[in-house]
């Protein structure tokens, strides 16, 4: 006498997920042959048959292209590692095992990535980086290592184009992946179109960004661990600060400047209907008997534009001199609801 049994659980689907966020033989062996390279590899140096293998580590995130230079860059396995361990223990018991064996599969590229020389010269709690290049990559690591929380100060106004184009694919990367974002600009970026669409963009993503009237230097930080500060002015050179202290007190050096920091309503001013905004700060600033050239480094516009504004204004106001616009405009406020 015979009895049905019921079927056994789909246990392939073990196997199934781990091949799918694994890197197979030759997808290794590329990540490997990256490493020796210093952790970088251009386009022209990828053969045709590593195309698959190539497409694998990106899809996995163990490489990330950089569409400015058109090359690829390593990134830890350790974060990998991290990710897929939490999405194997969210399947249940069932996977568990699996789940604590995984670091063990990573293990050979962890110890290859932790050897490779990645040009840093190392002294104390600050590590001396040079070259273009290997500052984006030291970005991009620190990215993926530190994916919590990210600080940064920007000064000046345009960005280029290109790098506006890597900024917004890392930027946005870093948004989805949960991290949140916080930018310093200079008044002036608010003035270019490119960097306006590119800060309406991020800012629709979670992306906080205002803007202050005063100088600084460019600073990144990511989880209030590590930061990263230029070392001359050509952008050639780079310092990955780590020691506590020092990092703490750049901690506290952003978030005074945050906090006198403008908030700026950049999809506004990306769409084109922010100009009445800029025109009532000018007024609003001119009220309180602020002069052009005061009015003009507040806002981080030329004086001729502010001149323009105040031209509108005094035909608005009907006033012959600046002094009368002045008064007209504190007796307008006066009698303003709530004023």
């Amino acid at each position: 006498m015979t009895t049905d049994e019921p079927a056994a659980p789909a246990v392939p689907r073990t196997s199934e997920v781990l091949n799918a966020v694994l890197p197979d033989e030759a997808a290794r062996e590329l990540y490997l042959a990256v490493l020796r390279e210093g952790g970088r590899i251009g386009a022209a140096g990828v053969a045709p048959a590593d195309r698959g293998a190539l497409e694998a580590l990106i899809r996995l995130g163990l490489l990330v292209p950089h569409a400015l230079d058109s090359s690829y860059v390593a990134v830890s396995p350790r974060a990998l590692a991290d990710q897929v361990a939490a999405d194997l223990r969210a399947e249940g018991v069932r996977l568990l095992q699996q789940s604590e064996r995984l670091p063990d599969r990573l293990d050979e590229l962890v110890r290859a990535y932790e050897r490779t020389s990645r040009h840093l010269d190392v002294t104390g709690g600050v590590e001396h980086v040079e070259g273009v290049p290997e500052i984006r990559t030291l970005l991009t690591c620190l990215a993926r290592e530190y994916p919590h929380e990210s600080m940064t100060m920007q000064p000046g106004g345009a960005r280029p184009a290109g790098v506006i184009a890597d900024m917004l694919h890392h930027t946005s990367a870093y948004l989805r992946r949960g991290g949140s974002v916080r930018t310093i600009y200079q008044p002036p970026a608010r003035l270019d179109p490119a960097t306006v669409d590119y800060a309406a963009e991020v800012t629709r993503l979670g992306c906080s960004i205002r803007t202050l009237a005063a100088d600084f230097t460019r600073l990144v930080i990511f989880d209030r661990s590590v930061a990263v500060l230029p070392k001359g002015a050509d952008g050639t050179k780079a310092v990955l600060v780590t020691d506590p202290a020092v990092v703490a007190f750049l901690v506290d050096t952003f978030e005074q400047h945050w906090h006198h920091a403008e908030g700026v309503n950049w999809a506004a001013l990306a769409a084109g209907t922010a100009d009445s905004a800029v025109h009532e700060q000018v007024g609003r600033l001119l009220a309180q008997g602020l002069t052009q050239r005061t009015i003009a480094a507040r806002l981080g516009l030329s004086e001729r534009t502010v001149a323009a504004y105040i031209s509108r204004l005094r035909e608005m106001y009907d006033a012959e001199t600046l002094f009368q616009l002045g008064w007209q405009m504190r007796g307008a406020r006066a009698g303003e609801p709530g004023a």
